[in-house]
């Protein structure tokens, strides 16, 4: 049996801000898209792997990671791992854009 993805639109490109965190909710999850230096979109969950959590929409972001506001842990926007000599995970979503739009992809 062939699965298809499903997309989900969930803002406008022109609406996020470069290297800037843009929040949305889906169902039960929070998503953060950061659009990069480069124009492209990358989307992780919104929460700092680390025991207190932190939101990493408020998060600086540098190159292809984005640093925890609170604990300044490096988190790639590529595959969600933390960098060492911290550890952990965060999860990553598909992004596609199409006239003008990002989507989520499932």
């Amino acid at each position: 049996m062939i699965q298809t993805a499903t997309r989900v639109a969930v803002a406008k490109y022109d609406d996020l801000a470069i290297r800037a965190g843009y929040a949305v909710k889906l169902e039960d999850q929070e998503i953060v898209l950061f659009k990069l230096t480069t124009g492209e979109v990358r989307a992780i969950e919104n929460r700092s792997p680390h025991p207190k959590g932190n939101r990493l929409a408020e998060g600086l972001v540098s190159g292809e990671y984005v640093f925890c506001p609170l604990y300044d842990w490096k988190i790639s926007l590529i595959d969600g791992k933390v960098q060492a000599p911290d550890k952990g995970q965060v999860k990553t979503f598909e992004v596609e854009i199409a006239d003008g739009n990002v989507y989520l992809v499932f």
